[in-house]
């Protein structure tokens, strides 16, 4: 596989909408990003405040820019806060080491990019992200 396409961003987002609906969670932004942390696609739904595509960039972009979920960001920003302060303000605030996003990976565990949500808890996000990657027949890491 040479890169994500478009039509597996917003498989990846349809299946995490749909995942978000059958829980009844707050309405939420999903948006995915490529391996170069550029765009690929993105929706909020009708009800979610105007920050949570930011907010789900943020954490998608973290993910992808560190090759790690943002759960493993969250922590290790907790182990290393000086450090993770000064990745954000490198990044110009696009770096948000939150959870609620994960990377997207082919069969041969090769990133593709990353998925980010906001709109639930950080939980609820990521395992909305989750279900988005698996529900398409990628891999979540």
């Amino acid at each position: 596989m040479t890169g994500l396409t478009l039509e597996q961003a917003n498989a990846i987002i349809a299946a995490a909408l749909r995942r978000s609906a059958q829980k009844g969670y707050k309405p939420m932004a999903v948006v995915v990003l490529d391996a170069a942390g550029h765009l690929k696609a993105a929706q909020r739904q009708d009800g979610a405040s105007m920050f949570r595509v930011d907010i789900a960039t943020g954490k998608a972009w973290a993910a992808v820019g560190m090759d790690a979920s943002s759960r493993t960001l969250a922590q290790r920003a907790k182990d290393n806060p000086n450090f993770f302060v000064t990745l954000a303000a490198t990044a110009q605030g696009r770096f948000l080491p939150q959870t609620g996003a994960v990377l997207i990976k082919d069969a041969a565990c090769a990133v593709l990019g990353a998925v980010g949500a906001s709109g639930g808890t950080g939980d609820e996000d990521e395992e909305i992200c989750i279900a988005g990657v698996t529900e398409t027949g990628l891999q979540a890491g």
